[in-house]
């Protein structure tokens, strides 16, 4: 299971996004199931919105709550009450609650690999860098072929 973040759900979702190629390549990549939280839905639609996406909100929003682009997981009471600790814990980072209701949900469910552009995943230690990958994989790393487009 990898589990995706805001950043990537965004950056696969609009196609004028610097990182939408690299979402896109992971993501067509990928083999393993993916999982979001309802926290992360909240920003993504949140953001797509603010942006002037509410179409895309919408059509995104009703995919991921059928269930037909990642299971859904829903966060729990114990589940805010740790990622509290951590929040309080750890602030001299950047992380949002958010991220660290992630991290803690990650844990939970023994999660190792995130989908993220953002650098918060990357200090937890468990991601997985769509972006990294693509220029491992492409000959040329600044050429995105058609089809990821």
């Amino acid at each position: 299971m990898i589990f995706v973040d805001t950043s990537a759900w965004f950056s696969r979702y609009v196609p004028k996004d610097p990182n939408h190629a690299a979402a896109k390549w992971f993501d067509d990549q990928a083999h393993d199931e993916f999982v979001t939280s309802d926290y992360v839905i909240d920003e993504l639609l949140t953001l797509l919105k603010a942006r002037g996406n509410v179409e895309r909100a919408v059509e995104v929003g009703n995919a991921l709550f059928a269930g037909e682009i990642a299971q859904v997981e829903w966060v729990s009471k114990a589940d805010v009450e740790q990622a509290w600790e951590i929040f309080d814990k750890y602030r001299d980072k950047d992380w949002s609650f958010t991220d660290c209701v992630s991290l803690v949900m990650m844990q939970r469910l023994r999660i190792t690999k995130a989908f993220a552009f953002d650098q918060h995943f990357r200090q937890f230690g468990t991601v997985t860098s769509a972006r990294k990958a693509y220029c491992r994989a492409s000959s040329d790393p600044f050429r995105v072929p058609s089809k990821h487009l």
